[in-house]
Parts: structure tokens; C-alpha cells; sequence
């Protein structure tokens, strides 16, 4: 069983199950339906379970119950570390200890799983044309980004690829790569990385050249002395409007979990902030930030079973655009969350918990209050679950 430095220390504070040891379950044993009316279908997601027996498990949501996928669940090769999926939903990529594996998707299933590359990279993305694999790689002082060109009739690497690699600028001591936490934005314009204590770094990426020799990244430190950067994420518009960065001691007084938010336009120059950041996230650790642009509002997991919303509007004068977030609706999920996806239906917005039940959440989304979030089924079958995406 695999954990960041920053999962241990929320562990530590939340009991699990004593003396059981690392076990596996399907989530859908034991599922909770709380919809008042009928719950919509979903697409398709699978969610990435560490433990004794590492597995994909492919799930969707029917009639207010989880349904598991046939074949599911798909049992991995070493312990993972990072998941993505392909823009055309053909292909699902997971990075494990022993090298990054594509499964070709037919109808939901999973094929056989091929090797990409043997690199064991604790981050890894999909760019939006389906021809790159993204993944980070951890050295001693720095991490290594590597772009491997894919082939679209098989998924696998088509034989070429390019890297560079980044020395931590801040406290390189004691920086590193957060597993599962890399972020590319929607018109491949950019790469974001958190990197803990080394704060987040920020490289400009292209498809038709990407990671030429000599490229230079941008390094955000973090907002307070001993805060770590957690997650980050992007806008989803194909024109980006911001990028997010969920920092432990980020709010304005350096005493708990903040979003920062910075104007994505601003990236090679002045970092420019949209009003209201940093906002508390509550709790310790800001763990996984969820973005959507329908309703336009970004979520974050707080690490201590809390959802918190925000909502995101602008205001243009002349030629000048500003970004306000403001603090939203909140709702309750298990402790330790790893990841947050949204159905490909738009139905739902789902969560993985690894440290306390319910270990899987799904919220419909209000349909009086926008970006509230309203309960819909849930597990409590303790899975060891570390990420989840949801096919597109």
C-alpha cells in the first residue's frame, strides 16, 4: 500500500478499520441510495484500488445502484500510482511501480493491458488530442516530464518522445511529486505539477513540438512558509479562464487548507489572482480540486470529509476581465478523499475516499440552489481506492 507523506499524516488522524489489514472490495456491496426521485443513469468511470491486490474496478449507476462492469474488476501488475484516460474514451492509461500500462475500452470493458513505457511515473496525463502520454517522473532534486507520442489505432507508444527535466526551486530538500496530481489545460497550452513543499510548477506544452530542448517552467512557491501544494487543477473551456492550486496552510492566514486561483492568462508573466483567492477549503489538506464549467463552480476535497463549492463569475470592463470565486455549498464526504470526477452524462459528480466511509460518494446537482450538491448513492465497502475518471 502506496501513500504520500501528506495521506499518512491524515491517517494518522482518522481511525480505519483495526486488525483487518489491506483487503479489497467491490464498492457496489454495500450501496446506499439516498435520491428522493428516480436517480438518472451515468456513464461509464472506473476507480484505481491500491492494496494488497491492486485493481481497476469499472462501475456505473443504475436505478440508484451501483453496477459493476462486466469483467470488472482488472487486476494490476505492481502497486499504482496515477490514472488517465483518453479524450475519445478508447483507452485507459495507469502508472504503477512497474511502468505505465494502457487497457484498450470496448463498450466500458477493459482489454488486456499493454506496457507503454517501464518508467514508474507518479503523475501522468492524456493531452487533449489523444497523441501523448504526460507522466512525471521523481528524482533526487527535481522530477523529469516526458512526452511519449501515441498511436491512435492501438494506444500504445508510437516510437517517439521527448523530456525535461525541472530541479526543484523551492525547499528541494524536501519538494516532491504529488502522486496523481499533474494537470494539462484544454488547448494544450500548459502542463501544471504539484510538487509539495516545492510549491507547483507550471510548463508550457505544445503537440506539434512538445518539450523542446531548453524549455523553462514557471515555479509558484507556496502561499505560506511550511504549506505544501496538493493538487491542481485547470479550467475546463477550451479557453482556459483560470488554474488552481490546493495548498495546506493556503488560506490568507496560513492556518488550514487554501484554494488559490490565478488568472491563466497571466501564466509567463505577472501571476495575477482572481479576486477571493485564496479561499478556505476547511480542513487540513486540500487533496483533489474538481472544476466544471456546467454550473460554473470548482470543487475541492478537503481531506477531512468535506466538499467545499465555489462559485466562479466574472466582469468585463473594456478590456479587462476579473474572475471572483465565492464560498458555496458544501457537502459531506468519507475522510482522506483522492479523487473527484464528473459523469460524462453530467448527472454526477463523483468521489473516492480512501480513509473513512462512505469510501465512495455521488451527488446529483441541485436543481433549485446552483452548485449545490445533493446525496445520491454511496458505499461503505472500504476499497483503498487512490483515484477515479469517468469516461468522456
Amino acid at each position: 500500500m502506496k501513500l504520500g507523506s501528506w495521506a499518512k499524516i491524515l491517517l494518522a488522524a482518522t481511525p480505519l478499520m483495526v486488525g483487518c489489514g489491506d483487503f479489497w472490495q467491490a464498492p457496489s456491496t454495500t450501496t446506499t441510495t439516498t435520491c428522493t426521485t428516480d436517480c438518472p443513469s451515468s456513464g461509464n468511470f472506473y476507480i484505481l484500488n491500491d492494496g494488497t491486490t491492486p485493481q481497476i474496478v469499472g462501475e456505473t449507476i443504475s436505478s440508484g445502484t451501483l453496477s459493476t462492469i462486466s469483467g470488472s474488476p482488472w487486476t494490476l501488475p505492481s502497486a499504482p500510482y496515477s490514472m488517465a484516460i483518453a479524450p475519445s474514451g478508447s483507452y485507459l492509461y495507469v502508472s504503477t511501480e512497474g511502468g505505465v500500462y494502457v487497457y484498450p475500452i470496448s463498450s466500458g470493458v477493459l482489454g488486456t493491458g499493454a506496457q507503454v513505457t517501464e518508467d514508474q511515473a507518479y503523475a501522468i496525463q492524456i493531452d487533449t488530442t489523444g497523441g501523448w502520454l504526460l507522466e512525471a517522473v521523481p528524482y533526487s532534486g527535481g522530477v523529469t516530464l516526458s512526452a511519449i507520442a501515441l498511436s491512435t489505432s492501438t494506444g500504445n507508444a508510437s516510437g517517439t518522445t521527448s523530456s525535461a527535466s525541472f530541479a526543484y526551486k523551492y525547499n528541494a530538500s524536501a519538494a516532491g511529486v504529488q502522486k496523481n496530481q499533474m494537470a494539462i489545460s484544454a488547448g494544450n497550452k500548459y502542463i501544471f505539477l504539484a510538487e509539495g513543499t516545492g510549491g507547483t510548477l507550471a510548463v508550457p506544452f505544445n503537440s506539434s513540438a512538445p518539450l523542446p530542448k531548453g524549455i523553462s517552467g514557471t515555479a509558484i512557491s507556496v502561499l505560506h512558509s511550511g504549506g505544501a501544494a496538493l493538487s491542481v487543477a485547470v479550467d475546463p473551456s477550451s479557453t482556459p479562464l483560470l488554474f488552481y492550486i490546493g495548498e495546506t496552510n493556503g488560506n490568507s492566514a496560513g492556518t488550514s487548507g487554501g484554494l488559490r486561483a490565478f488568472n491563466f492568462s497571466s501564466l509567463g508573466g505577472t501571476l495575477k489572482q482572481a479576486t477571493g483567492s485564496p479561499m478556505a477549503t476547511g480542513g487540513l489538506a486540500p487533496a483533489y480540486i474538481l472544476p466544471l464549467a456546467t454550473p460554473d463552480y470548482v470543487y475541492v476535497a478537503n481531506g477531512s470529509g468535506t466538499l467545499a463549492g465555489f462559485a466562479l463569475t466574472s466582469a468585463t470592463s473594456g478590456s479587462t476581465t476579473t474572475y471572483t470565486l465565492t464560498a458555496g455549498s458544501t457537502a459531506t464526504i468519507g475522510s482522506t478523499a483522492e479523487g473527484l470526477a464528473a459523469d460524462s452524462t453530467g448527472s454526477y459528480l463523483l468521489s473516492v475516499s480512501y480513509g473513512g466511509s462512505p469510501y465512495f460518494d455521488a451527488f446529483t446537482f441541485d436543481s433549485t440552489t446552483t452548485g449545490t450538491l445533493d446525496s445520491a448513492v454511496s458505499s461503505s465497502s472500504q476499497s483503498y481506492s487512490i483515484a477515479i475518471v469517468a469516461a468522456p
